[in-house]
C-alpha cells in the first residue's frame, strides 16, 4: 500500500514544485495572507476535502475522512511570507516587492497540499481521520499557531506533526529529536524618559542616551550573572534610538530586545530582572520608564514516544544514517503552541544541495531550497499516517 502511495507522489512531483513556485511568485505577509488562503482552500476542495476557512485569522482545516474508525492524526503547515526582498535569480521570484517566501512555508504548503491530494485517493483504506492544518502568521508573535488552538483545530486530534524545511540539512536527510529543541520568544519595548535641554548643559537635563546605554549594559549581565549557567537563556537589544540633533541632549530614548529560554521559571526569572534593572537605573538618574513586555511563543517540546517512533519510521523511508539527531536552538516556531495541547513531535527536511543558491540561510533575500525536499516531507508525513490509520 505505502509503495502505490510513494508512486503517486513521485508522479504528482511536477504539480507540488508548480503550487510552491506559484506562492513563492506571489508572497504575503503574517495575517495577510488573503490570497494564498483561497488559493490553498480552492485546491483543497478540489480533492473532495471539506474545508472550513477563516480559522485564526486566514487559517484553513481540511478533513479527510476514512471509511472505518480510528484515530485523528493532525498534519500542520504554515504559509506566510516574510518583509525581505527577494534577491535571488529565478523564474519564480517574488512578484511582490519587499515581501518574500524566505523561510520555506510556501514548500511546505506546497508538500501538505500534495500529501492532502494523494491520500485523498486511498480514503478506503483509512482507519480514522486526518486533519490538515494551513496556519497562517508563523513568523509574527504571538503567531497564528495561537489563534488556530484557540478556535480547536486540535479538539478530537490525538497526534500532531509538522516538518520544517532546512538549509542547513542536506538534501535526503531527516532531523529528530526529543525534548526542547526551539525556545521561548518573548519581545520588550523599553522607553526611557528623561529631560531634554542643550547639549552644554547637561546638569539642567536627564539624558536618556546615558540612561538607556546603562539600561543596555546591564541587561546583557542577566545571563551572565543571574541565570543558572547549566541553563540556557539570551538577551538581546536590538533597537536604540534616540536624539535627533549633535548638541541636543535627548529626552527619550527607546530600546527593543527578545529574550529566548528554553525553561519556565528562567522565563520568568529574565523578565523579573528586566523589569528590577530597568527599574533600579532610571530611578537613579531620576528618569521614567515604560515597558511593553510580549510573551510569544512557548519553547518547543517533542514528546519522547512519538518521536522516538517517527525516528524509526523514518529510517524506513531513507536510511537510519539519514535520520540524524535534531539540534536545540535559539529559534522559534509557533508549531509549540500545538505540541502544548498533544503528543506530537516536530522535524527538520534536509533541502540542500552542492549548488550554491541552496545554501543561503533562512531569512536571507537569497534563500532558496532543493524543491525535491517536498518529496521527503510528503513521504515522511504519509509514513506517520500509514503507522496509525493503515
Amino acid at each position: 500500500m505505502i509503495d502505490t502511495i510513494f508512486t503517486e507522489l513521485d508522479s504528482n512531483f511536477d504539480n507540488i514544485v508548480a503550487w510552491r513556485r506559484h506562492m513563492h511568485q506571489h508572497p504575503e505577509l503574517s495575517f495577510q495572507e488573503v490570497k494564498t488562503a483561497k488559493f490553498i482552500e480552492e485546491k483543497l476542495i478540489s480533492f473532495g476535502l471539506d474545508v472550513k476557512t477563516n480559522i485564526g485569522g486566514n487559517g484553513l482545516v481540511a478533513v479527510l475522512s476514512g471509511e472505518q474508525p480510528g484515530k485523528t492524526i493532525a498534519l500542520r503547515a504554515d504559509f506566510d511570507a516574510l518583509p525581505i526582498n527577494d534577491e535571488k535569480d529565478a523564474p519564480y521570484k517574488s512578484l511582490n516587492p519587499g515581501v518574500m517566501h524566505a523561510c520555506g512555508h510556501d514548500g511546505h504548503t506546497a508538500a501538505l497540499l500534495g500529501t492532502a491530494q494523494t491520500l485523498s485517493k486511498f480514503r478506503g483504506a483509512i482507519k480514522g481521520k486526518i486533519v490538515f492544518i494551513f496556519q497562517p502568521a508563523e513568523e509574527l508573535p504571538p503567531g497564528g499557531a495561537k489563534f488556530m488552538v484557540e478556535e480547536n483545530v486540535l479538539e478530537d486530534v490525538d497526534y500532531v506533526f509538522g516538518a520544517h524545511l532546512a538549509s542547513s540539512i542536506p538534501l535526503g536527510e531527516i532531523a529528530v529529536g526529543e525534548g526542547y529543541k526551539q525556545a521561548a520568544v518573548d519581545k520588550f519595548d523599553i522607553l526611557i524618559e528623561g529631560k531634554g535641554g542643550h547639549g552644554a548643559r547637561p546638569h539642567d537635563t536627564v539624558d536618556s542616551i546615558v540612561v538607556g546605554s546603562e539600561v543596555v549594559n546591564s541587561l546583557q549581565k542577566i545571563v551572565s550573572r543571574r541565570v543558572n549557567p547549566l541553563q540556557s537563556a539570551v538577551v538581546t537589544i536590538g533597537v536604540f534610538q534616540a536624539g535627533n540633533a549633535f548638541n541636543v541632549i535627548a529626552d527619550t530614548a527607546r530600546l527593543e530586545g527578545t529574550v529566548r529560554t528554553f525553561d519556565k521559571n528562567v522565563r520568568e526569572q529574565v523578565k523579573e530582572e528586566i523589569y528590577s534593572i530597568v527599574k533600579g537605573i532610571t530611578e537613579g538618574f531620576h528618569a521614567g520608564y515604560q515597558i511593553d513586555y510580549l510573551h510569544g511563543y512557548p519553547a518547543l517540546y517533542n514528546h519522547p514516544k512519538e518521536t522516538d517512533l517517527v525516528k524509526g519510521l523514518f529510517s524506513e523511508v531513507l536510511t537510519e544514517s539519514a535520520v540524524i539527531e535534531l539540534e536545540p536552538s535559539m529559534g522559534a516556531e509557533d508549531f509549540a503552541y500545538y505540541l502544548q495541547e498533544r503528543p506530537g513531535t516536530f522535524f527538520s527536511v534536509g533541502a540542500r544541495n552542492e549548488n550554491d543558491n541552496t545554501n543561503y540561510p533562512h531569512h536571507h533575500p537569497k534563500f532558496d531550497f532543493d524543491e525535491r525536499a517536498l518529496l521527503t516531507i510528503e513521504k515522511a508525513f504519509v509514513k506517520i499516517v500509514s503507522h496509525f490509520l493503515f
